[in-house]
């Protein structure tokens, strides 16, 4: 499963993209704290105290907003962004 990562969370990172490996019955959620795991330093900005996502990072499966409860596919492709604002 590939994700790609914005602005500063691929700051973060260190990486725009990061490959993970997840069960084929796994949620958006277990494939984010994959990436998590992969790339420690990005929790702290991706993540609440409470280890709830942050109000201000947006997380899609195939160019949608999604939920980590939703299920994923071998094929999706997962981002987490920040906003942007700009004109």
């Amino acid at each position: 499963m590939q994700w790609k990562l914005f602005a500063d969370l691929a700051e973060a990172a260190g990486d725009r993209t990061v490959a993970v490996d997840v069960d084929d019955d796994a949620s958006v959620g277990d494939a984010l704290e994959a990436l998590l795991a992969a790339k420690p330093a990005l929790r702290d900005r991706a993540l609440t105290e409470d280890g709830d996502l942050r109000g201000d990072v947006n997380l899609l499966k195939n160019g949608e907003n999604v939920d980590p409860d939703d299920g994923v596919d071998a094929g999706d492709e997962l981002a987490l962004f920040p906003p942007v604002s700009g004109g």
